[in-house]
């Protein structure tokens, strides 16, 4: 059935999903009920298509703030390199670019555009909003190198730098049950644990070995949702398994994760980069921006919705 494209009009008056009320409670909050209810015959529709008319380079994360969308965003001036060998421990070359945090409305329109990063450290990763701050990664662009985890007012837009970390900080989660942060490396294979001024209290080695995750945001009660891909190789080439997956963040185990089979007109999975997912009072919305500024058709924030059972 094709999907109903609507205009971005759907978004005035949505109720949207706090987690106070949950955290107060000790019940996880509705986007956690609604995400573990969806399997993979879970139907999805795309609801709406934001077209963002400013450049926006490579999508890495999203962070819902009120009626305000975080997005975070890196442009390579110069692409990192592959060395035949290792040289200093590293592969490859580290580029040069700069780091952005767009500040948009819920049309999409631009309001502010934060730099971030310091000398090579450039790539901004996946980000979260933990009630007070937008928490986000600012790394090299290669494996097994360094990251600097800042926070941004919303308010203000006032950047705090919070930590550095001796690793590719690929995304970051703070969890509002304990404060401690979460990060993930180059690829999610390992999992690390700080406290929030950047004491190491964990490294272990991801056990899910079916998606690289992305982007995650904390979800009550002690949770992060996470989206993410997974290239794999094909008969005519490869292609993205892009999905979703729910974690636990004090065992980093998996408690629900699902494939989803959805994709931008450029072909790529929906869950390539940003995503974020809220509730209504009868849905639950997925907002994804897999394309990236040079595509043939831009960016666009794409929002998908499944009834909430």
């Amino acid at each position: 059935m094709r999907s109903r494209i609507v205009t971005v009009t759907v978004l005035a008056g949505l109720l949207l999903t706090g987690l106070s009320t949950a955290e107060a409670t000790g019940r996880d909050a509705d986007v956690t009920r609604a995400f573990a209810a969806t399997n993979r015959s879970t139907a999805w529709t795309q609801v709406a298509r934001i077209p963002l008319r400013f450049p926006t380079y490579h999508p890495q994360g999203f962070a819902l703030v009120g009626d305000l969308i975080f997005l975070s965003s890196v442009e390579v001036l110069e692409p990192p390199v592959k060395y035949p060998v290792p040289v200093d421990g590293y592969d490859r070359s580290p580029g040069k670019g700069i780091g952005h945090l767009f500040v948009l409305d819920r049309q999409g329109n631009l309001k502010k555009d934060i730099r971030l990063g310091e000398g090579t450290a450039y790539h901004p990763g996946g980000i979260d909003f933990d009630g007070r701050d937008v928490w986000i990664p600012v790394a090299e662009y290669r494996p097994n190198s360094r990251a600097i985890v800042y926070t941004v007012d919303p308010k203000t837009y006032r950047v705090t730098e919070r930590f550095r970390a001796n690793d590719h900080v690929g995304g970051v989660v703070r969890d509002r049950t304990t404060g401690l942060v979460h990060g993930v490396s180059w690829g999610s294979r390992t999992l690390y644990k700080w406290t929030p001024t950047g004491h190491r209290l964990d490294r272990v080695a991801n056990e899910s070995h079916l998606l690289d995750y992305q982007d995650c945001d904390y979800v009550s009660r002690g949770k992060q949702l996470c989206g993410g891909v997974t290239s794999l190789p094909g008969p005519k080439g490869s292609y993205d398994l892009g999905g979703l997956a729910l974690l636990d963040l004090r065992t980093n185990r998996i408690l629900h994760e699902i494939p989803f089979p959805y994709f931008s007109p450029t072909g790529r999975n929906a869950t390539r980069n940003p995503v974020a997912l809220e509730t209504t009072q009868d849905k639950l919305r997925l907002y994804t921006a897999p394309d990236d500024g040079e595509d043939p058709t831009g960016t666009e924030i794409q929002i998908y919705e499944s009834p909430i059972s």
